[in-house]
């Protein structure tokens, strides 16, 4: 009896090229088998080419039944509804809700960063950099007719030092760490140790901006500053907090470069508070988890739409998208937990009010993180 296939087949997957063993697992093939039963890889024996890498791209994110657009419209039009089939076991047809939503959140981000124009911020950063120690060796190196050319010359130096060099203001307190450096330092080890430790912010942050000193070792040679542990953090965040000074539009575009991995941070915080509202149904911590990936998913959709909207009309949208989002959200919960209007709507609030102040600690823990590692 003739074996023949029984889906359709284009491309390297036609009979002519199906083969009798997988050749990944060597498993036992038939004629209609597409995907081997044992490993899953595609039974064909036709050597690659770059049509046919072309060929399934396209086919894959393109034809009206791919898992993409299939995700797509279910977050749109049933937003819950995907969630409980998800979990159901029906997950063939959609995408993997963790890898859409990394996917999603990357392309959101460079969207937003390509668009925005934090780079042009650049230019009121304080990119002043005074070196008044190399101008006081100069001072010192140069030739004079008499002792008193050098004092006169020395008293202007000390009120260039006071008053500021090129834009550079120096306070009282930055004057007198600037005379005696060493001495200065060694004042602030007898403190304790939080005021200790913003002393020496202070400090590098003083000699970073005045001084021609780039690279901790350089402070450790040239102030005799003890190489510890506590000094190369308070040096390390006092020369992030002068470059973002000097750059804060770079800075922006950095910290926003790290929010679709914050996401995965803060949304496994915020799941256990679903999980505890809704603590009475039978949903496991990573059904709740599921559910919000596909929300913050659809949310990242309607961002990126309103982004393309706003930058082909010039308008700006996000204030209908967001409300749309208010709406599929209230939805999506009626739809999941199937619970009466008056329930979700309480459990609604709460929960995003929880969203908000979580949503407000991970940034801020993320831009502290942000400046340590500048």
């Amino acid at each position: 009896m003739e074996n023949k296939p029984t889906i359709k087949t284009t491309g390297r997957y036609r009979l002519q090229y199906r083969g009798v063993n997988c050749l990944n697992c060597g498993h036992p093939l038939d004629l209609s088998d597409k995907y081997c039963p044992n490993c899953s890889q595609a039974n064909s024996t036709k050597k690659l080419t770059l049509f046919d890498f072309f060929e399934e791209f396209f086919s894959n994110y393109i034809s009206y039944d791919s898992k993409l657009w299939q995700t797509l419209a279910a977050l749109l039009l049933k937003p819950g509804k995907i969630t409980k089939e998800f979990i159901a076991g029906k997950r063939l047809s959609y995408t993997n809700p963790f890898r859409f939503l990394l996917s999603l959140s990357i392309v959101y981000f460079l969207i937003i960063s390509f668009n925005s124009e934090f780079e042009t911020w650049n230019k009121f950063g304080s990119d002043k950099h005074t070196p008044i120690f190399d101008l006081q060796s100069q001072i010192n190196n140069l030739e004079f007719e008499n002792e008193e050319e050098r004092k006169i010359a020395l008293a202007q130096f000390d009120s260039l030092r006071i008053q500021g060099l090129n834009g550079y203001n120096l306070s009282e307190n930055d004057s007198l760490l600037l005379a005696n450096p060493k001495g200065h330092f060694k004042e602030i080890n007898q403190e304790g140790f939080i005021e200790r430790f913003f002393e020496k912010i202070q400090f590098f942050n003083t000699v970073i901006k005045s001084d021609t000193i780039y690279s901790f070792s350089e402070s450790v040679r040239k102030y005799e500053v003890p190489e510890v542990t506590e000094n190369r953090m308070a040096f390390n965040l006092s020369n992030s907090i002068v470059e973002i000074e000097k750059r804060p539009g770079t800075f922006l575009n950095s910290l926003i470069s790290k929010l679709p991995f914050a996401t995965f941070f803060f949304l496994p915080f915020f799941s256990f508070f679903i999980w505890m509202v809704y603590i009475r149904k039978k949903y496991t911590y990573t059904d709740h988890l599921i559910f919000s990936f596909h929300n913050q998913s659809l949310l990242f959709i309607l961002l990126i739409v309103s982004n393309l909207i706003n930058t082909v009309f010039n308008i700006g949208s996000e204030g209908v998208f967001l409300l749309i989002f208010a709406i599929c959200l209230y939805k999506a919960m009626r739809n999941f937990y199937q619970q009466g209007r008056v329930k979700t709507i309480i459990k609604y609030i709460f929960l995003n009010s929880i969203f908000f102040i979580l949503g407000s600690i991970a940034i801020i823990i993320l831009i502290a993180a942000s400046v340590f590692t500048y």
